[in-house]
């Protein structure tokens, strides 16, 4: 079990069980979303200086919110994006993405605490690295989603029984475009 909090403590999110991966995205979305949030007040940095985004994969019926769901807000890129990013409005804490028709939620690696973080499995997306970024090769540096992304994402909906549980607790919206 794992408990992470947004930067002030009173969202707190409850994991249980075994993460289906760790990444870092470097999408043109991610970066997008992370430019938005960071113009609001107190934001701290979610993106790193190679533009990306750290990840830790959870299935969705193993994350709960314990506490604070009054204070989380989404984030939308379009007005008709699937993709939601949740923020602890309380702080301007990123908590996760979510994408709403699938059954996993992406948590943001900067709420781990210092040494906690699941060790990198890969990165994602990396056609859309800053043009002067050298990426290291000390994981898989996927282009786009590879497959050994999509097969740990196939494997935790089998064991889910193809189920899409949805996260229907965060009911405010944010407008930081």
């Amino acid at each position: 079990m794992t408990d992470l909090t947004c930067a002030c403590g009173q969202v707190a999110l409850n994991l249980t069980g075994r993460h289906i991966l760790s990444a870092e995205c470097l999408c043109s979305d991610c970066q997008q979303a992370a430019v938005a949030f960071q113009a609001l007040p107190d934001t701290r940095p979610v993106v790193d200086d190679k533009g990306a985004t750290r990840f830790v994969l959870y299935r969705k019926d193993r994350v709960q919110c314990e506490r604070g769901q009054e204070f989380l807000a989404e984030h939308r890129l379009t007005d008709d994006s699937k993709t939601r990013r949740v923020i602890a409005t309380c702080c301007n804490t990123p908590m996760f993405l979510d994408f709403t028709q699938g059954h996993w939620l992406s948590i943001y690696g900067t709420l781990w605490p210092d040494g906690a973080l699941p060790k990198l499995n890969l990165r994602t997306m990396t056609k859309d690295a800053p043009a002067d970024v050298v990426l290291p090769d000390d994981v898989p540096n996927a282009r786009t989603h590879n497959i050994g992304f999509f097969a740990k994402l196939i494997i935790a909906w089998a064991a889910m029984g193809f189920r899409v549980p949805k996260h229907d607790y965060v009911k405010g919206k944010l407008n930081a475009r």
